[in-house]
């Protein structure tokens, strides 16, 4: 299978009808039909990408990628146990590929499905120490396991990759306020906030007495 390659001068407009060009005289070429979905996902024609996403399942059912992409289209919509049915095939296809890890994690999260969200999370996290999603949903994962210094270590890696991640702070600010850290919880929230994170109401109620008469954390 050849790869097409986006050259930089094109727009997707023209990448997708070079794609589609390349399928109409090999239409079983999966890698193709994968990067004809990508192409739609990028234009937010989400119908289509499925198509395209399938259509390169059932011609390359080694493509992973096209699995995991399938999948999170599905957790958009809402729809995680088709999520998490992609993933574990992704999975099988390719174990230490640490993105369907991570999805799975967040489709469990999502379904209230703290332990299992964790198990996977840690997996993706140990294939990819990177993974600042990842690593940021474990943190959120940990606190309502009420791992709190976990928690607080998971969010501390992802701010010294990403310091302006708002989740990290927000768990951080929480995790700080359970353990009597009020100082530290407040100036979190603050971050936050200003990083773009939608702050619980009922948390900024109990955090906000914490701040001194200067207005400072």
């Amino acid at each position: 299978m050849q790869v097409l390659k986006k050259n930089m001068a094109q727009t997707t407009e023209e990448y997708i009808e070079e794609l589609k060009e390349a399928l109409s005289r090999n239409p079983d070429c999966g890698t193709s039909h994968y990067n004809l979905a990508v192409a739609f996902i990028k234009q937010g024609f989400w119908d289509e990408a499925i198509y395209e996403l399938k259509e390169a399942i059932q011609a390359s059912p080694s493509l992973a990628e096209a699995y995991v992409d399938l999948g999170g289209i599905y957790f958009q919509q809402g729809n995680l146990e088709g999520c998490i049915n992609l993933n574990r095939e992704a999975i099988k296809i390719r174990p230490r590929f640490s993105v369907p890890h991570g999805n799975l994690g967040f489709a469990y999260l999502q379904q209230g499905d703290v332990a299992e969200a964790v198990e996977s999370l840690e997996k993706a996290v140990a294939i990819n120490p990177q993974f600042i999603q990842a690593l940021a949903t474990l943190g959120s994962a940990y606190f309502m396991q009420g791992r709190l210094e976990e928690s607080i270590a998971a969010s501390q890696k992802v701010l010294q990759m990403a310091p302006t991640f708002a989740v990290a702070h927000n768990n951080l600010a929480l995790a700080y306020f359970e353990i009597g850290e009020f100082q530290k919880a407040l100036a979190h929230c603050d971050q936050a906030r200003s990083y773009g994170f939608s702050v619980d109401p009922r948390f900024l109620e109990m955090v906000e007495p914490y701040r001194d008469t200067n207005g400072q954390a």
